[in-house]
């Protein structure tokens, strides 16, 4: 028997996980749409212990970890991917089971995100110089356009953080983690917004380098590297004791400038993603609980 209440099962499913694996099976631009929007425009299928749903593309599945196991999340698959179409789907940890169902279904391994950390106990390098350059706090409405406009330029060819819109940016800074002291731009002599660092605290013990932007204006000018280290102060400032950040596995400059700074990755903090092209679509097996 299908659920009556698809949105109470993505909640405890979602509640289930996060209490045993240590973090929510859907990521921040998932759970804001939940939260701002509900189910609008997504399609689910759940049973007691799990849920899928699909969204202009994108799959999301969790099982509830005593339910794991026992097919529930083939059969959650397998209905959700058998309509036609262009379809991606994240593995949070990159688990052995997310593989397994993923190539039986016709994805393949698109995109590998890392997960690296650094211990604020370790020393920073000292301030360097920029002249020219002003790295300062975000002053609100006055510099929301150019924000936007240089995180468009600077993430121009990734698939999800360049599209941010006037509307994703006003969810962002409603949640309660948002800080504006913690959003830095470095700033022209002319006023000209060049780069940011959004920087974000989860709690005492944990930080995020969140955003990291810079113009392809700007780029050969070490800016990166100065607002990842005036974040990094901040976060410091905080009293934090680790700072993390998410990096795409094969942007070689980026894991140059963190390792430098000392961050590290272990494999096990790994998260993929999987790909299954339009002209892939595998036989139906059922329909949606709500659309």
């Amino acid at each position: 028997m299908t659920p009556a209440d698809p949105e109470a099962v993505i909640r405890d499913v979602r509640r289930a996980c996060l209490d045993a694996d240590g973090h929510d099976p859907v990521d921040e631009s998932v759970h804001l749409r939940l939260k701002n929007h509900g189910l609008a425009d997504t399609s689910v299928w759940v049973e007691d212990h799990g849920f899928a749903m699909r969204h202009r593309g994108g799959l999301d599945l969790a099982v509830a970890p005593d339910s794991r196991g026992q097919g529930v999340g083939g059969r959650l698959a397998a209905a959700a991917a058998a309509g036609p179409g262009e379809l991606t789907a994240w593995s949070h940890g990159d688990h052995p089971a997310a593989r397994t169902i993923g190539g039986r279904l016709g994805f393949r391994l698109s995109r590998e995100l890392w997960v690296m950390r650094r211990p604020t106990a370790v020393p920073l390098p000292a301030e360097e110089a920029h002249p020219g350059v002003t790295i300062r706090a975000f002053a609100g409405s006055a510099d929301a356009d150019a924000l936007l406009a240089v995180n468009a330029a600077a993430f121009s060819a990734h698939p999800e953080q360049g599209a941010m819109s006037a509307a994703d940016l006003a969810e962002r800074m409603a949640e309660p983690w948002f800080d504006p002291a913690g959003l830095l731009l470095a700033v022209g002599s002319d006023g000209e917004v060049l780069g940011f660092h959004w920087t974000k605290l989860h709690d005492q013990d944990h930080g995020e380098v969140y955003v990291l932007g810079v113009s392809p204006a700007a780029h050969g000018r070490g800016l990166g590297r100065a607002l990842t280290l005036a974040g990094l102060r901040h976060l410091a400032e905080r009293r934090t004791a680790e700072v993390h950040l998410f990096v795409e596995s094969d942007n070689a400059p980026a894991l140059r400038l963190y390792s430098g700074l000392g961050f590290t990755h272990d494999r096990r903090d790994t998260h993929v993603q999987y790909h299954r092209p339009s002209d892939e679509s595998p036989p139906s097996h059922g329909s949606p609980s709500h659309g």
